[in-house]
């Protein structure tokens, strides 16, 4: 069914900034919040993406990952690259979506809505860990569910397993801590067949709220340099992504910008509202 015929498309329509073919909701935390909570509402099932500059480069050569974060709920801009590319395209009211963060505000307006959220992802014994941490940080929040995925394909019986788990949890939310580009791909292989209204992939925020890994200072994140933050706690495994993509975005994002002022071109990334994924 398409969106329009049972929801009003202006409730959740919102503009997007062109990144590299991405369209990055040119939004901010408080109308994240806002339209999180309008959905869930509607009772339909969606999906939410939080994308850096790691998602934007893998999408470059990944169209299964380009189609799926564009076809989001909400596009997030989960670093300051993608707002100061927004605000270069006139998008002022864009600002950093950052997912530990999103999952922490979102947590805190649940206790007195009674939104009941699902953990799934994260090593064996962090997801029950963390639903320890946010009922204690939040009193009153309901975690009905935690689910620790193997690192492959779900088999079958542990799909009907995942199945069985969340009808009965019923929640409304449920917290996709996978990297990139396995949590999209996952949010977008089960968002119909789970048949929860919302489903948010938030990385690394499992390990942040668990202590795991340590946050960034507030100055880093606003300058741009919390990923430096990220590789000097884990360099082994993050070189590649920061060393080689970065300079690559900086690259690819300022011949978008100068192909387009040559041409006196716009962003064409048009307001958008999206598909309801059921009836």
């Amino acid at each position: 069914m398409r969106f329009a015929e049972s929801v009003s498309e202006n409730v959740f329509r919102h503009p997007h900034a062109d990144v590299l073919g991405i369209a990055l909701s040119a939004i901010n935390m408080d109308r994240t919040i806002d339209l999180s909570e309008r959905w869930i509402s509607t009772g339909k099932s969606a999906y939410i993406c939080m994308t850096g500059v790691h998602g934007v480069m893998e999408a470059q050569s990944d169209a299964h990952l380009r189609s799926v974060l564009n076809g989001a709920l909400v596009n997030a801009p989960d670093g300051m690259p993608m707002s100061w590319v927004g605000w270069l395209q006139g998008h002022r009211q864009m600002d950093r979506v950052y997912g530990p963060d999103f999952m922490a505000n979102l947590c805190g307006v649940s206790a007195g809505k009674g939104y009941r959220h699902y953990l799934y992802g994260g090593q064996p014994g962090v997801a029950q860990a963390l639903k320890d941490r946010l009922e204690k940080r939040f009193p009153g929040l309901q975690v009905v569910g935690t689910f620790t995925p193997p690192f492959r394909n779900l088999t079958p019986e542990e799909e009907s397993h995942l199945f069985e788990d969340v009808q009965s949890a019923r929640p409304d939310i449920l917290w996709v801590g996978l990297s990139t580009p396995k949590q999209e791909s996952f949010m977008a292989e089960y968002v119909d067949r789970l048949g929860v209204p919302l489903l948010v992939g938030v990385g690394a925020a499992f390990d942040f709220h668990t202590g795991r890994m340590h946050e960034a200072p507030a100055w880093m994140k606003r300058a741009g340099l919390q990923w430096l933050h990220r590789l000097l706690q884990d360099p082994r495994r993050l070189w590649k992504r920061y060393l080689l993509n970065n300079p690559r975005f900086i690259w690819r994002i300022a011949l978008q910008f100068l192909t387009r002022q040559y041409h006196g071109e716009q962003c064409t990334c048009a307001t958008k509202a999206p598909s309801s994924t059921n009836s």
